[in-house]
């Protein structure tokens, strides 16, 4: 399969590394990078994996895989998904959307970037590159959605640095508690917020009513004291 992007890895001695699309074939390869990522993780939880089985229905034409390669070894990848419309858990839910218009929304879904490779902006480069695919096919998608668990810092300044919102927070995954991200493809640059309120993000019950009321998380700050805030914005 042929690279879509070629660069250098510029915190490992200028390594030449390809992007390309996955392959059912890469399976194997895949599930090993998030093996390697999640023995990585310093807390439970943060990362949600996904089973062999939810791989494959992505990689049989229900989404698609973008991963970077360092020579035959696959170093990080990510992942876009067309969830299924029976899902009770559906993020199109989460983002006000009605049943019928659940077809609309197509799931930025996992990525992972092997330790020793990251600070090599692998994840925001994959995530530009993906959605440059994604637009190089004919689709219906009007939203991009996506969960993140709090304090999963990286994860989180990935989807605010693409123009990503916080639209809800609630457990998901069986418990687990996450933020719903949404981006309209539509409209590519958010609107300006007229009113805005900083929280800190382990203040949940304070975070769900602003959810509520119809604020939106429009981004993250390290606060001087190292507490971290989310920024919620509301349009009039």
């Amino acid at each position: 399969m042929n690279p879509i992007f070629k660069s250098v890895l510029e915190k490992n001695g200028e390594w030449p590394y390809i992007v390309r699309r996955l392959s059912i074939e890469d399976l194997q390869l895949i599930l090993s990078v998030q093996d390697r990522v999640a023995a990585s993780m310093e807390k439970e939880g943060i990362l949600q994996p996904l089973s062999p089985k939810e791989y494959q229905y992505i990689l049989e034409g229900n989404g698609m895989m973008i991963g970077a390669f360092v020579e035959e070894e696959l170093i990080a990848f990510r992942a876009l998904l067309i969830p299924s419309l029976n899902d009770p858990e559906h993020l199109g839910l989460d983002i006000g959307l009605q049943a019928a218009e659940l077809s609309s929304v197509i799931y930025q879904e996992i990525s992972n970037v092997l330790p020793e490779y990251r600070g090599n902006r692998l994840q925001k480069t994959l995530a530009k590159l993906i959605m440059e695919e994604l637009g190089k096919e004919a689709h219906h998608f009007h939203f991009v959605c996506c969960t993140v668990a709090p304090f999963n810092i990286p994860s989180l300044k990935d989807k605010f640095s693409q123009g990503m919102q916080i639209a809800a927070l609630k457990q998901k995954y069986g418990g687990q508690l996450r933020y719903t991200f949404v981006k309209d493809l539509k409209e590519p640059v958010p609107q300006i917020c007229k009113e805005t309120i900083l929280i800190d993000m382990g203040d949940t019950v304070r975070q769900q009513e602003l959810l509520a009321e119809g604020f939106r998380g429009i981004r993250m700050l390290r606060q001087s004291n190292d507490d971290v805030v989310v920024e919620y914005g509301r349009l009039f």
